[in-house]
């Protein structure tokens, strides 16, 4: 009679669990992700010239909305919280206004957030959580790495690409969304490969 009793109680948790949880509208959205320097920009420049719908990567164009406003690069990555932040709340902007019906490859998605937060220790807050609920894609394409070259935004060193690679594999994979690795090959093989496995 106990036990009837306890899997009644599990039973109606499980259904107003189910009832409160946040409702995920379907996408035809798909991720290219991977670590620093895996080749993501590459990859949607050409999708974009192929004629697909693209987005930029948001962590670049922080800093370069920061530099136009006469931030160093130093100063802008000074305060990770802050530019983590920065970077999320736009990332959260350009998904809300995607058409969920429309193919759209993103660079990045709000998951790479958690990836990052996890990799500078900062704590996962409310905007992040709440933004994760909400996050739905159709496929996430992770590319495996390239040998890494640095620029003015990039500033990682091998060691933290392949942890960056390894959290966005174990974050999507948490989140249950359906994954693809993409492995090293000419680009335009890496696009052809991405299209045959949409």
């Amino acid at each position: 009679m106990k036990r009837m009793l306890a899997n009644k109680k599990i039973q109606a948790d499980q259904k107003s669990a189910i009832a409160i949880a946040p409702q995920k509208r379907p996408t035809n959205w798909y991720v290219i992700t991977g670590g620093p320097g895996s080749g993501k920009t590459t990859v949607i420049n050409l999708l974009k010239a192929r004629g697909y719908t693209t987005t930029i990567e948001h962590a670049r164009h922080y800093i370069d909305t920061q530099l136009v406003q006469g931030k160093t690069v130093e100063e802008v990555r000074q305060n990770q919280q802050m530019f983590q932040k920065g970077v999320l709340e736009m990332q959260i902007r350009q998904e809300a206004a995607l058409d969920p019906g429309e193919i759209v490859f993103l660079d990045r998605a709000i998951p790479d957030a958690l990836a990052y937060y996890q990799f500078l220790h900062l704590k996962k807050d409310e905007p992040l959580q709440k933004a994760l609920e909400k996050a739905s894609y159709k496929k996430v394409f992770v590319l495996d790495c390239l040998p890494l070259v640095n620029d003015y935004a990039r500033r990682e060193d091998e060691v933290a690409q392949k942890k960056i690679q390894e959290l966005l594999l174990d974050v999507y994979s948490s989140l249950r969304f359906p994954i693809v690795r993409v492995p090293v090959l000419p680009p335009e093989e890496r696009v052809n490969f991405i299209l045959e496995n949409i």
